[in-house]
């Protein structure tokens, strides 16, 4: 199962990664579902129990589709029966994956303090009116919507002028640069 925050999404999306025993991490396993027919690949500790040819996992630790990896935690095959991972406790995976989300946030760019109160008020505003007066939400849901989509504009013109760079801005988003410049991309094409 796969882990994703609203903010970073698949920039850092978060598993319970196998590790092998030279302390490598193993390809990525089909696993066909279907008969041949229908499958999907992963790289998910689960699916490295050394059945059907797949490489038997030493351990497992959190990993980030941005490169970051947690802690290794030994398993212990005596421990578990039939080699079912299912039995193993993985969730401080989960809790190491948290703590470095919150890293990335606190290296992403700032928002003003003002700024950040009123968004928070914005919503806790917006979230009780959906449940009193769901279309009044919802037409203030569509008034965001194209001011997001005109101050993006700006703002993606403004980082374009600036020429800053995909790292850069790839840091202060708290995204992979592919993702960084698709948010800018789709922008400046914005229509409000």
């Amino acid at each position: 199962m796969a882990w994703r925050s609203e903010e970073f999404g698949e920039s850092h999306e978060g598993i319970v990664g196998a590790v092998l025993a030279d302390g490598s991490e193993p390809k990525s396993v089909y696993l066909d579902v279907g008969s041949g027919s229908c499958g999907f690949e992963t790289r998910e500790w689960w699916a490295y129990n050394g059945w059907m040819g797949r490489p038997k996992a030493a351990g497992w630790r959190a990993s980030c589709a941005c490169g970051w990896r947690g802690e290794s935690h030994p398993i212990d095959w005596d421990q578990v029966e039939d080699h079912d991972l299912d039995d193993l406790d993985t969730s401080d995976a989960y809790d190491d994956w948290w703590e470095h989300i919150h890293a990335v946030e606190r290296r992403t760019v700032p928002l003003p303090e003002e700024l950040s109160e009123l968004m928070e008020q914005l919503e806790a505003r917006l979230d009780a009116l959906s449940d009193t007066a769901p279309v009044a939400a919802l037409k203030a849901v569509a008034i965001l919507e194209r001011m997001a989509a005109r101050v993006g504009k700006e703002a993606a013109y403004g980082a374009q002028a600036d020429d800053v760079p995909g790292e850069t801005l790839g840091k202060a988003l708290g995204l992979s640069v592919d993702k960084a410049r698709s948010r800018l991309d789709r922008y400046l094409r914005a229509y409000y």
